[in-house]
């Protein structure tokens, strides 16, 4: 994977840009992340994320009521190529006060479209 050093590289800059933007809750921020439209498999159901799809109230119900921030625990390069990455991660969700809401593994797939790294599909055990 030597090779595609570049494009890890872009595509883990993605990512740290989805977490900051999602932490911040910058909802144009985090749909600036994706290629749209891009795909999401959580709790059993597929959602085909579409521009606009992200709102500003989703970080006040569901699984991100008392949500506060999420960081990377773990994000490894499982194949890589001129215009994708696929890449194994663990995230972890944490309350105002630093408890553990908990952790979750997943696979990212960040594509480079029209020249911009963006998260094109995501998998993972999150609610």
């Amino acid at each position: 994977m030597a090779d595609y050093a570049a494009e890890i590289a872009a595509a883990m800059a993605c990512l740290d840009d989805f977490m900051a933007a999602f932490n911040a809750r910058d909802v144009k921020a985090f749909e600036a992340t994706f290629n749209l439209p891009s795909v999401r498999l959580a709790s059993n159901t597929l959602t085909i994320i579409e521009s606009g799809y992200h709102q500003p109230q989703m970080f006040e119900r569901g699984p991100l009521a008392e949500w506060d921030h999420s960081a990377w625990e773990r994000r490894e390069v499982i194949h890589a190529g001129a215009d994708k990455v696929h890449i194994d991660t663990r995230f972890t969700r944490y309350r105002t006060d630093g408890s553990v809401i908990g952790g979750f593994d997943s696979i990212y797939v960040v594509t480079r479209e029209n020249g911009h790294w963006g998260v094109k599909a995501r998998s993972s055990y999150a609610p």
